[in-house]
């Protein structure tokens, strides 16, 4: 029987990113890659490259799911990149590779991920990020997280939960 596959943790934050967002974006990567689960990304900039800079830190395995036609611009960190010419459509493909979510901070495209992720039930980690409401009141439809290794821990533990497919 062949070993279990490992568990893909998404990372998903601005593409434009403060400092401290890229520290806990690349704490997020090396506790991923310590974990032995592939981490996937958007692939560029910001907290994309910063979560890749830290899985490759730690000799992990990065996937970007880039938004261009080729390879133009993607994190040199990545251990891959998928080119989707897809632009922002992307984004359902970065949830839909994933076990878990993990969302630092983050702007629209952030947002996107996250929803596109809780539509098709991959469940999400905030680290920083959106709080959604409704009518009103705060939606509590994921969890959050204070550091990047509770971000990490409750991811894994969700995705394992969730039982990998993959």
């Amino acid at each position: 029987m062949s070993p279990p596959s490992p568990l893909y943790i998404a990372v998903c934050g601005p593409g434009v990113a403060s400092p401290e967002e890229e520290a806990l974006a690349e704490e997020v990567g090396r506790r991923v890659a310590r974990a032995g689960a592939v981490l996937v990304c958007g692939g560029m900039t910001g907290v994309m490259d910063a979560a890749a800079q830290g899985a490759e830190a730690e000799d992990g395995v990065s996937i970007g799911i880039l938004p261009g036609p080729d390879r133009t611009g993607a994190s040199p960190h990545l251990t891959y990149s998928l080119p989707t010419g897809m632009a922002e459509g992307r984004n359902v493909l970065v949830a839909r590779a994933a076990d878990a979510l993990v969302a630092v901070a983050g702007e629209f495209g952030t947002l996107s991920e996250i929803a596109f992720a809780l539509k098709i039930g991959v469940p999400v980690v905030g680290l920083r990020t959106w709080e959604l409401h409704r009518k009103g009141r705060l939606a509590e439809v994921f969890p959050t997280a204070e550091t990047p290794e509770e971000a990490v821990s409750m991811a894994l533990d969700l995705a394992s939960a969730r039982g990998n497919t993959r």
